[in-house]
This record gives C-alpha cells, structure tokens and sequence, in this order.
C-alpha cells in the first residue's frame, strides 16, 4: 500500500514499478532504457523509470502496452523505499527548460540529454508524470544506487477486469 504522508503515517517514500514476467527479476538493471533510451535518459545510460503510487505505475505500462497486455500478458508490481529522501532531487513543472518536455510527445535528443545530466547530478530524479501531470515519476541510474533503497516487494500483477479493452 501506499504510505500515507505525515502526519496520517509514515511518510516513507517508496516507488513503484511493473514489469514483464520475464524482466521483474532485472527491474533494477536499467537493461531496457540502457539499450533504447526513454524519456529522460539516451541509448546507453542505465535508468531505472518507478512512479510513487503503483496507479501511476500502470498508467505508464498501460499508455505504451495498453490495458489488453496488463490483463493478458503475467505482469510483476515492484515496490521498493529510499532509505534517505534527502537524495531526492525534485523537478518542478517549471525547471523543465521547455514545457513540452512533460507532454506525451516524443522525446528529443535535448530532453534525453537534460535527464542524462540530472541522472548524473542527483541519485534519484522526481519529475512530474508525462501521463498524468498531477503524478510523478522517480528516476535513477542503476549504477548509481546501490544500498540506497531496501525493502523491495514485488507480487503479481492484478489489472481490474473493469479496464479490459471492450
């Protein structure tokens, strides 16, 4: 469950993720965005891309998949906590250089090059969701992080039948 923020709970901050079957066991390579790139990162830079509440999560997955491969294909949630959330850097809407950057356009080069900087200035990067503008994802070089998270859970993956494709 997500936690709940102080002073209803603890305000742990864990992120989110889900993977294919064959992938959650290497959620925290960075393989994937290492070998295409994504959003904030070029071709050949580990990221790791997590949301903080596991709804987010997958609306990711959903917006590139779709709900028919959630809910036909075996899909894992991955949860994990930063132990110190003073390592998270935070990017607000208007420290993005150009505000197209958090639309569902297709990332240029100038964008990828901007994450590569922040993957290298911050060991986890807070940016506002491109699927969901009231949503944030986390993102972090997996080469970068190590011992700097604990407490990983990951279970199988449930989409509500309700968002079946009709």
């Amino acid at each position: 469950m997500t936690p709940l923020p102080p002073p209803l709970g603890s305000g742990e901050v864990r992120f989110w993720r889900i993977d294919q079957e064959r992938h959650y066991k290497t959620w925290a390579t960075g393989e994937g965005a290492f070998r295409v790139g994504g959003r904030w990162n070029s071709r050949g830079v580990r990221a790791v891309y997590a949301s903080l509440d596991p709804a987010t999560a997958c609306l990711e997955v959903a917006v590139h998949k779709g709900f028919q491969v959630l809910d036909t294909a075996p899909h894992y949630l991955t949860s994990a906590r930063i132990l110190d959330p003073s390592q998270i850097h935070v990017v607000r809407p208007d420290d993005v250089p150009n505000p197209n950057w958090l639309s569902p356009a297709t990332p240029g080069k100038n964008q990828q090059e901007h994450g590569n900087g922040l993957l290298q200035r911050h060991l986890f990067v807070l940016i506002p969701s491109a699927v969901s503008r009231h949503s944030w994802n986390l993102i972090f070089d997996a080469d970068r992080v190590a011992g700097r998270y604990d407490d990983v859970t990951q279970e199988r993956f449930a989409l509500d039948p309700r968002l079946q494709a009709s």
